[in-house]
């Protein structure tokens, strides 16, 4: 072996074992998780600490689940992160459309002041938002968290970058044999940034799933709790005055667990939106 294959493969190997620890490093702290849901109390707070529980507590999962209603808080996220993924792809799309496919005056200026909101502090849109919500009667209510988010500007500035890759005969052919731009947008476009669709879906449901200050100040009914105010009501009564450490980790466990689903059925749209922005081959 020469100098140079030798020399190739070292970095090849050296590459490989950084991402394998950095991997580890990503990985650890839901392996840590989940074998704290699985000690006793007493193993948790122990000195030097030990990965693994000496006899797993697996019944912690079940008290966790029965103490607090889980299940009714991770529906309503699921519902509620489902919708406004829905209404951010339908107005991120057509909104991408106009500005890539339409002429008009200001169009550049008006694309410039979207970018801008999006550099305000999200903190300092609350106060009015709050205000327009409470005038329209919508506080503490599904309609006010999914009214408040509808619209993306992150989703507007990557499906338009998207839109923008796709060639402009294809486009042009399509107007030629008569479709509407809505047929443009949805039978031609759509397929062919399927992949920057799912990507910037997958993005927002795990953003509006974790959500947590902005529905933590209009959500107060107990039955209409997001999982994140869920999670911080059950750490409250189990973790800041309990100290039920192995319960906090069991319902943190459980919790996760639709993203992880998600992400398994999703990551391979999600990695193809990444490396070829959004167009197929």
């Amino acid at each position: 072996m020469n100098a140079k294959a030798w020399w190739t493969g070292s970095i090849t190997i050296g590459k490989y074992l950084l991402l394998t620890f950095l991997s580890f490093l990503m990985f650890f702290p839901f392996l840590w998780m989940i074998s704290s849901a699985l000690k006793t109390k007493d193993e948790i707070w122990q000195f030097p600490p030990s990965l693994l529980p000496e006899n797993p507590q697996w019944h912690n999962f079940l008290d966790a689940w029965n103490v607090a209603p889980f299940g009714l808080y991770m529906f309503n996220s699921v519902f509620t992160a489902a919708v406004i993924v829905l209404l951010q792809i339908i107005s991120g799309a057509m909104m991408a459309y106009a500005f890539t496919q339409f002429q008009f005056r200001g169009r550049n200026i008006l694309f410039a002041l979207i970018l801008g909101s999006y550099m305000l502090p999200v903190a300092a849109t609350y106060v009015p938002s709050y205000v327009l919500l409470g005038k329209f009667q919508l506080l503490d209510t599904y309609t006010g968290i999914i009214v408040s988010n509808a619209v993306s500007v992150f989703g507007i500035f990557l499906l338009r970058q998207a839109f923008l890759q796709v060639p402009k005969e294809l486009i042009e052919a399509a107007k030629l044999d008569g479709s509407s731009h809505w047929q443009i947008l949805w039978k031609m476009l759509f397929p062919l940034t399927l992949p920057t669709f799912a990507t910037f879906g997958l993005i927002s449901f795990v953003q509006m799933y974790n959500n947590y200050l902005w529905p933590s100040l209009i959500i107060k009914s107990e039955e209409k709790m997001l999982i994140t105010q869920g999670i911080q009501k059950f750490f409250m009564q189990e973790g800041g005055y309990g100290m039920q450490w192995p319960l906090i980790m069991a319902a943190s466990s459980f919790v996760v667990f639709p993203l992880l689903i998600l992400f398994v059925f999703a990551q391979k749209s999600f990695v193809s939106g990444i490396n070829d922005q959004g167009i197929k081959g």
